[in-house]
C-alpha cells in the first residue's frame, strides 16, 4: 500500500492531476467518485436529484442562466437571514 492509503494522506494536487491525465478521467472523479455518487452523497431529496438531473441535459446557455438564478436566490436567503438574526 502507498503511504496516502494507509495514513490518510492525501498527494498533493499536481500529483492527482497527473494522476487524472494519464488515467483520463478528473481530478474531482479520483477524489469523490463519480458524480452520481457525489450527487446522491450530497443530496438527499431525490425530486431535487431528478431536476439537477434534467437541468443537466439542457443547452449550456440555459445552466448557466439557471445556475445565475439558483445563486441570487441562495445570496438574498442568506441576507434576509443575517438581518434576521
Amino acid at each position: 500500500m502507498i503511504r496516502h492509503e494507509t495514513k490518510g494522506v492525501q498527494p498533493p494536487a499536481d500529483v492527482l492531476k497527473k494522476l487524472a491525465d494519464v488515467l483520463g478521467t478528473s481530478v474531482d472523479f479520483l477524489i469523490f467518485g463519480t458524480s452520481e455518487e457525489k450527487a446522491q452523497n450530497a443530496l438527499q431529496d431525490a425530486e431535487l436529484i431528478r431536476q439537477f438531473k434534467e437541468v443537466d441535459q439542457l443547452p449550456e446557455v440555459e445552466k448557466i442562466t439557471i445556475l445565475k438564478v439558483i445563486s441570487a436566490y441562495i445570496r438574498d436567503f442568506k441576507t434576509r437571514q443575517a438581518y434576521a438574526h
